[in-house]
């Protein structure tokens, strides 16, 4: 049901993965401050990314996640769930009362449930809503400070659910650290 991200691009219409791919490409690279937040935790990270091939929010975060996992090292594994193919998640995964993507569910090494992000971030939101409702400035969310903004922010999500690993006390405990 999930397939690691190379698989799950690679088992993809070309068409669709092609996307992907090309944001890939256009994927911000992470600051030195940015990878030092995100490297040196003891903890294991499963991350499943709840998400659709032909969605175009999903083919611009994926790559951005991938890259965020990999500076994390060997203790996060990035996992992509497809959407059309897992109906059972779709209505526990649901917003706004919508089957949206992407949705990302971070999970500690023993697969409980730590938080869960989706679909878009802040700086995402905002840009949709100067070109929609009128309200702020209008951005694309491709232009290179947007991207970079983007990033940040799932930057921000990572160290967060990764600080909420390693502090949790139940995983202290049961761990003995």
């Amino acid at each position: 049901m999930a397939s690691d991200y190379d698989s799950w691009i690679g088992g993809s219409a070309p068409g669709m993965a092609r996307r992907w791919i090309e944001s890939g490409a256009r994927t911000p690279a992470l600051t030195d401050d940015q990878l030092a937040r995100l490297r040196g935790y003891d903890r294991r990270m499963n991350v499943l990314m709840y998400a659709g091939i032909w969605c175009g929010d999903c083919a611009r975060t994926g790559p951005m996640l991938r890259k965020i996992a990999e500076a994390c090292g060997d203790g996060v594994l990035l996992r992509v769930i497809d959407r059309d193919a897992s109906g059972e998640l779709r209505d526990e995964l649901r917003l706004v009362g919508a089957t949206r993507v992407p949705v990302v569910v971070f999970l500690s090494e023993d697969w409980w449930e730590v938080g869960r992000f989706g679909d878009r971030t802040l700086s995402v939101y905002r840009a949709k809503a100067a070109r929609e409702v009128g309200r702020g400035q209008p951005a694309g969310v491709l232009a290179p400070v947007a991207l970079e903004a983007e990033m940040g922010e799932w930057v921000d999500v990572f160290e967060r659910m990764l600080l909420m690993i390693r502090l949790s006390p139940p995983l202290r405990r049961r761990h003995g650290d």
